[in-house]
């Protein structure tokens, strides 16, 4: 099956940039598609100093949607909110304020690829720290989800003040140059042996054959089949275009989950976010915008606070999906639930609520009319 590589290169403009991040890309330019991904063909795309996180969330997802394997070469440094005290890679325009509004959540990884097959995904990953960054670090790693192979580097702050060359990743590049790709784990020590280091910034690799320690449990099992691979068996529903059997799926280990760790467990509101994209791949944004609302709720009811990044990703996740709900009558249904949310959930993003309610006007009036 054809592969997927994705390659990211990012880093802000001006004195907050870390690293060069894109000068890497040359390098990888020159070596073959097949070869950066691993399978027979494939096909690239390339983002080099993008400067909106929903650019990137965007190519992200449609890779993730891609039904073969995919490789994603990740460029850039990683810079610390100190409001949610969260994790994101700094984009171009981003600045050490305005992180949170700017760079991209490094959360946002794990939850796009959650639903890949285990073991059809690799992060490959060159990122570079301020102190702050990486003292947050030592007490939260980063991590692409337990489904995903893992490896690279992160780099602690550097003594001198000018851009830094993304070592790791141009030592990748060379060993991939010679038109051969090794197992994963030879290809990240032979990068590592290349640096003349003694790895301490290496991050943990983590690969789903050998699962780390600190994996997430898996889902409980279910009376089917206590063998069977959730997320598998849904994903390749989907590929199939099998959308009613994914969405049974995931409602079957939903229920599970309720059972056994009860309402706003994050097991229970996992699945349920997993129904909120099986909507949105069966084209269906209607259904799919009210899950994520009742996500919001879920969360919100659980206690989290208003303007934590998982709510407010639920509540954009379900206004971009009202957006995009064309029958006159569910725009109706779900728009009074949309706005009442974004008056307790505004997000990032200015005019929200605002935006929410002219539209809901704007059908109420076509209705009246």
């Amino acid at each position: 099956m054809p592969g997927t590589v994705l390659l990211v290169a990012a880093a802000p403009v001006g004195k907050g940039r870390l690293v060069d991040a894109a000068s890497v890309l040359p390098v990888l330019a020159t070596v073959p598609p097949e070869i950066l991904a691993g399978t027979p063909t494939a096909s690239i795309v390339e983002l080099a100093d993008p400067l909106d996180p929903q650019t990137v969330l965007t190519r992200l997802r449609a890779a993730a949607m891609a039904p073969g394997p995919l490789t994603v070469y990740l460029i850039g440094q990683v810079h610390l909110d100190r409001r949610q005290r969260q994790l994101h890679l700094a984009l171009a325009r981003t600045t050490t304020a305005t992180v949170r509004y700017t760079g991209f959540p490094w959360h946002w990884i794990a939850q796009e690829l959650r639903l890949r097959p285990v073991g059809s995904t690799t992060v490959l990953a060159d990122l570079h720290t301020d102190p702050e960054s990486w003292q947050a670090l030592t007490e939260q790693p980063l991590d692409a989800g337990p489904g995903v192979a893992f490896y690279g580097r992160v780099a602690p702050p550097a003594k001198r003040r000018t851009p830094a060359t993304p070592a790791y990743m141009k030592a990748l590049a060379t060993v991939l140059r010679s038109g051969h790709r090794p197992p994963l784990h030879q290809l990240h020590q032979q990068a590592a042996l290349s640096l003349g280091e003694n790895a301490p910034d290496l991050l943990p690799v983590h690969d789903p054959g050998t699962p780390p320690s600190a994996s997430p449990a898996p889902p409980p099992p279910t009376p089917a089949d206590a063998s069977m691979d959730p997320h598998a068996a849904i994903t390749a529903a989907v590929q199939a275009g099998r959308h009613g059997e994914a969405a049974a799926l995931a409602a079957s280990w939903e229920q599970s989950a309720l059972r056994m760790h009860g309402p706003g467990s994050k097991e229970t509101i996992h699945w349920m976010e997993v129904r909120a994209d099986l909507a949105r791949f069966a084209g269906d944004p209607a259904r799919s915008c009210e899950t994520w609302l009742a996500v919001a709720s879920a969360r919100l009811a659980a206690g989290q606070a208003a303007d934590s990044p998982e709510v407010e990703a639920a509540a954009d996740r379900a206004h971009h999906l009202w957006d995009r709900v064309r029958d006159p009558e569910a725009v109706r249904a779900l728009g009074p639930g949309l706005v009442a949310l974004r008056r307790r959930v505004p997000g990032r993003q200015r005019g929200t609520l605002q935006l929410a309610q002219r539209r809901l006007e704007q059908f109420h009036t076509q209705q009246v009319g």
